[in-house]
């Protein structure tokens, strides 16, 4: 829905033979809308022959009894006009008339000033509650999910560790250099790390920026050279797959004989975590399922195999919660879980893991089965589809991948496959 409304600025009217052309009148701010009135005092003062009623603004040039320029009364001016854009788009995008209550609330609150209105409005609201105010605001409009709420409290963790007075003027090249620095040294993030964390800097900077927030962009030009590691893509071959497809529980594990169907499904699908949960009988449609992801809410067909198709088929009889396809267990209890059956079937290859701090390259290596989640599930059917030869585009008809960038790590992965199974050939028609 779309609020009509206005915002105007005025003197403050004095009964008649009050008002001389040296008298500081008060400025005041009203808000009209719904047919409705607000009026607001906005803490500034001005000599009616300083002010532009025009304009609605002080003259160019021009300064109060208190030293405040033309230009720094003008600025906030504006800023309480934006202030009230953005409390309009809120009720707007909740689709909700707001009463005239609900509007000066919001405005006393988003300007630091009491409910009463009594004082002037001189305070700002501070780095940090704009900071919530952008995590707030970027949370409903892009739905994001409880994780990527968390994400954010740990950036703004990481800030406020970093400095607690932060504010926006003092953030130049130097100063993001620092944290960069309190990040590496103080933090002991890695390079990727900290690049991620930098985004989710830039984004909330960025939004504060567009609303007027703040004037300052060095951190747009700011590009710290951070080295990289290729990440590293962990996903079972066709071997592990079939060992570990037919491994038998041992007899007091049983509760992995139904961790294993959901992750083998994953392998043979390519589906996330999230959409295998959610995963409802009404979703298999014959021969395909038809899904809409969690993630990116994009509707996905995906053809079962003779694989997949089992899997389903040996639940069919079985009565799930909300009619779920799958037993599908926690998120964290199928990862504990997923690593101990594949340490059971002995995917124990060792993995060499590289990844930098600073300059600093550092290897290490671990067992497969302890890098092994349910987002290998997905990998898994990418790798061994690409491997199989199955052009690329229908791949990502099946995940969902809208670019060949983000797929390009798998396409290394089947590449360097292809190569080893070429190798066969070397012994073709050799005699023992």
């Amino acid at each position: 829905m779309m609020l009509k409304r206005s915002v105007s600025f005025f003197l403050e009217k004095r009964k008649k033979g009050e008002m001389t052309v040296t008298d500081n009148v008060p400025i005041r701010m009203r808000v009209k809308f719904n047919g409705k009135r607000i009026e607001f005092t906005t803490g500034y003062r001005i000599d009616s022959d300083k002010w532009d009623s025009a304009k609605q603004k002080v003259r160019s040039g021009c300064s109060n009894k208190l030293k405040q320029t033309a230009s720094q009364i003008n600025t906030a001016l504006s800023r309480y006009d934006a202030d009230v854009q953005t409390i309009f788009q809120y009720f707007e995008m909740a689709n909700t008339v707001p009463t005239p209550e609900q509007v000066k609330e919001a405005f006393n609150v988003r300007a630091g000033a009491d409910k009463d209105d009594k004082r002037p409005i001189q305070k700002r609201l501070s780095f940090w509650e704009i900071f919530d105010l952008f995590t707030k605001e970027s949370g409903k409009m892009n739905d994001w999910t409880e994780a990527t709420y968390e994400k954010f409290a740990s950036a703004k963790n990481h800030l406020k560790d970093f400095d607690k007075g932060m504010t926006f003027e003092s953030l130049a090249e130097t100063r993001l250099n620092e944290y960069v620095l309190f990040l590496r040294n103080k933090k002991g993030l890695r390079n990727s790390t900290i690049g991620k964390q930098l985004g989710f800097f830039k984004w909330f900077l960025r939004w504060a920026n567009h609303k007027d927030y703040h004037q300052n962009t060095a951190f747009e030009v700011f590009r710290p050279k951070l080295k990289h590691a290729r990440k590293t893509v962990v996903f079972l071959t066709e071997e592990e797959l079939t060992r570990l497809k037919k491994f038998p529980i041992p007899a007091n594990k049983q509760h992995l004989d139904r961790v294993r169907d959901v992750f083998l499904f994953c392998c043979f699908t390519g589906v996330r975590y999230s959409d295998v949960y959610n995963l409802k009988r009404s979703d298999i449609k014959g021969g395909y399922i038809e899904i809409v992801t969690v993630k990116t809410m994009d509707t996905l067909i995906i053809e079962l195999n003779d694989h997949s198709k089992a899997i389903l088929e040996k639940y069919g009889d079985i009565a799930f919660e909300n009619d779920k396809a799958l037993p599908v267990v926690s998120n964290q209890k199928m990862n504990d879980y997923i690593k101990d059956m594949c340490e059971l079937a002995g995917i124990d290859e060792p993995i060499t893991l590289i990844h930098f701090k600073g300059n600093e390259r550092i290897e290490e290596v671990a067992p497969k089965y302890s890098l092994v989640g349910t987002h290998t599930g997905r990998r898994t059917f990418i790798c061994n589809a690409l491997a199989l030869g199955i052009p690329v585009q229908v791949v990502m008809k099946w995940t969902g991948h809208s670019d060949f960038k983000s797929m390009k790590p798998y396409i290394d992965v089947a590449d360097k496959i292809k190569a080893n199974e070429m190798e066969r050939f070397n012994g073709f028609g050799k005699l023992p």
